[in-house]
């Protein structure tokens, strides 16, 4: 299924959303084997985060609110950086696209802080 937005959508035109959406994605399909199911729950969990705070903040009335969700989905980036470490070196993950999603989740964070500071 191919994502388009419709006219009215808003947080689905933020290209912070898209990416936050795509990240979830591959990392459902890189632990689609993954036996361990409370490691792979609380991976996906605080990615799914990352996206679904960024659209709950979107859909607020009004800039503050908006900037709170924005604190919540860079936190939950953060927590699923750390978890991907534990991916990593536990073998869950290949070196490579640890590296990867390591750095699309710091970029997502920078992009997230710019959004944040752009509704100042």
């Amino acid at each position: 299924m191919k994502l388009i937005p419709r006219d009215n959508d808003t947080f689905e035109k933020l290209a912070v959303w898209r990416r936050a959406h795509a990240l979830i994605i591959d990392i459902y399909v890189l632990l689609t084997a993954c036996k361990d199911w409370g490691f792979k729950d609380q991976i996906t969990r605080s990615a799914n985060s990352v996206a679904d705070n960024i659209a709950k903040g979107a859909e607020r009335i009004g800039p503050s609110e908006f900037r709170q969700f924005l604190s919540y989905a860079k936190g939950s980036a953060g927590e699923t950086r750390s978890r991907l470490y534990i991916a990593e070196r536990i073998g869950y993950i290949p070196s490579t696209d640890f590296a990867e999603l390591l750095d699309e989740l710091r970029r997502i964070s920078r992009m997230i802080k710019g959004l944040t500071d752009s509704l100042k």
